[in-house]
């Protein structure tokens, strides 16, 4: 219409370099140790999922790092760059004759991470050199790398404090790396202890000091790293640095998975990972990349870790199921599946008849009040005994079919025995059923078979599969991935009732059963029995 101007408002979005030290920093932490291989794979799929850098370690640290560069030679990332850490020259020596700077070199990385002294007292205490020959190590090692034709991102070490105990000297240090043509200046909050608002002003101050981007390093001594790389980045760096699941020495380092979903997802106005290609959203794979790393480093997955744990979207209590049936929004920040989780429902003494209907709805169950009801009740006085079905949904599965009626067992136990033998060596373990398997002809066959295994419940598991291989051929692609016995009343000293969780897996899904009794065998027969049951009637369905 002529006279009216429409005004087309663009969002000016922001590129967030993420730059990932899962495979050096992370593997700091107590209890981390990756091999070759296992940094290999993770470097890929983090070059995969559309990560600008992955730094690979240190090449004169040890023959691993070394080796991992020059494999990465032959095969090059794709999408990230792979980067080379290492350290300033030392002190007296020039850089071109520094075994450090040889080694960067001949790691063949097309980016080199230095990490220099920001702070006064460490440069005079730690190192033992004076402030202007710290500012010269830092000066010509950046130098050494940009003139042999590297890209280089500077570290700048304790920077949050040695900013404020000596402002002036620590503006000093960035600007000599800026200088010498560093691409990247990172502010490094080495001991973790700055709060979001210090972060915040400093960076400001830093940004207005040299004419480089500014980059953020946070470790989580106070459980901020997430909130004060966040806050680092609303006030202008445009670089943030952390690892997978927030691994790394002491409390860890910032969390990348939580840092970029909440760049991507809860903030306005940034761009992270290949979500800005369009066509493969790395934020969709978060969750796989979260767990990808916890198998390789076998390490159990932090149930509770936002966004991508396995508790992260799951409901409990039955006021809570209720509202989330009707919108889920009302106790979700987001959707779980824009991250690559799900939404889980518990069942427990807590629950309600909501909790009930969701987990039912799979059955086309979810309409008869009664057997809800009837079901409920079983928990509520099954979770008295001592049974939990928050990680045995497979156990609940079964229990929902025996209320309806229509559970239908493969095979009936008429007895097993086990016995361990021990000679003064290695003990023994030998395990006997006998069963009566039921056959879809409806011809039933006695079975009675004894297997050895590591302990009972692994010659246990063994024999029962002797018996059943024959008849059920999809139990060879099942097997068990886990085993925990946990004490419930432990007054009743060595009376006391046991609970068993077995987690299985097949080709396809994992899944946890549960059996309680006084005696540990028996609570993991029950189990056993569970997850093989569950894995036929998932076979039959």
């Amino acid at each position: 219409m002529r006279g009216n101007a429409i005004i087309e408002w663009r969002h000016v979005m922001t590129r967030i370099e993420t730059y990932d030290t899962t495979l050096r920093d992370g593997a700091q932490g107590e209890g981390v140790n990756f091999s070759l291989e296992d940094k290999l794979l993770i470097a890929r799929r983090l070059d995969e999922l559309g990560f600008d850098y992955v730094e690979g370690g240190y090449p004169l640290s040890n023959p691993k790092d070394a080796e991992f560069f020059q494999k990465l030679a032959k095969k090059p990332l794709t999408n990230a760059k792979a980067c080379a850490f290492g350290m300033t020259r030392r002190k007296g020596i020039a850089a071109a004759d520094d075994p450090g700077m040889k080694a960067l070199m001949d790691s063949q990385a097309p980016v080199i991470t230095i990490v220099g002294k920001t702070s006064d007292f460490h440069a005079k205490e730690v190192l033992g050199v004076s402030l202007d020959e710290n500012l010269a190590m830092i000066a010509d090692t950046v130098a050494f790398f940009v003139e042999n034709g590297r890209e280089v991102i500077y570290d700048a070490e304790h920077f949050f404090d040695g900013w404020k105990a000596n402002p002036e000297y620590a503006a000093k240090t960035i600007q000599a790396a800026a200088q010498a043509g560093a691409k990247i200046v990172v502010m490094c909050d080495t001991n973790g202890g700055s709060l979001p608002e210090e972060v915040a002003a400093i960076t400001k101050e830093a940004g207005g000091k040299i004419d480089k981007p500014l980059g953020i390093h946070t470790h989580n001594d106070c459980e901020l790293a997430v909130a004060n790389s966040l806050a680092s980045i609303d006030a202008g760096a445009v670089h943030v640095q952390g690892t997978i699941n927030g691994l790394g020495e002491r409390c860890g380092n910032a969390d990348l998975i939580s840092v970029i979903a909440n760049l991507a997802l809860k903030k306005q106005g940034y761009e992270v990972l290949a979500a800005d290609s369009g066509e493969h959203n790395g934020v969709e794979h978060l969750t796989e990349l979260s767990r990808y790393v916890y198998e390789i480093a076998n390490m159990h997955f932090r149930t509770g870790q936002p966004f991508v744990g396995p508790s992260a979207f799951a409901h409990k209590g039955g006021m809570h199921v209720h509202a989330v049936a009707k919108v889920a929004s009302s106790y979700e920040h987001i959707d779980p599946v824009s991250v690559g989780n799900e939404r889980r429902v518990l069942v427990s003494e807590l629950s309600g008849r909501s909790n009930i209907i969701a987990l039912a709805t799979k059955h086309n169950l979810e309409h008869d009040k009664q057997l809800m009801n009837a079901i409920l009740k079983q928990v509520v006085d099954l979770e008295n005994q001592g049974y939990q079905f928050e990680a045995a949904e497979a156990s609940f599965d079964l229990l929902v079919k025996r209320a309806a009626g229509s559970y239908e067992p493969h095979f009936e136990l008429i007895h097993y025995h086990t016995s361990v033998v021990s000679r003064g060596g290695e003990p023994t373990t030998e395990a006997t059923v006998k069963l009566l398997v039921h056959s879809d002809a409806g011809e039933d066959q006695l079975r009675h078979e004894v297997a050895e295994g590591d302990g009972p419940v692994n010659a246990l598991d063994a024999a029962l599969r002797k018996a059943l291989n024959g008849h059920f051929p999809s139990l060879n692609d099942m097997h068990l991935v886990d085993y925990k016995v946990r004490v419930i009343n432990s007054d009743a000293a060595t009376a006391a009732s046991v609970r068993v969780v077995i987690e299985s897996r097949d080709g396809e899904d994992t899944w946890g059963t549960v059996g309680v009794h006084e005696n540990v065998i028996e609570a993991s027969w029950a189990a056993l029995v569970d997850s093989i049951e569950y894995k036929l009637c998932k076979n039959d369905s």
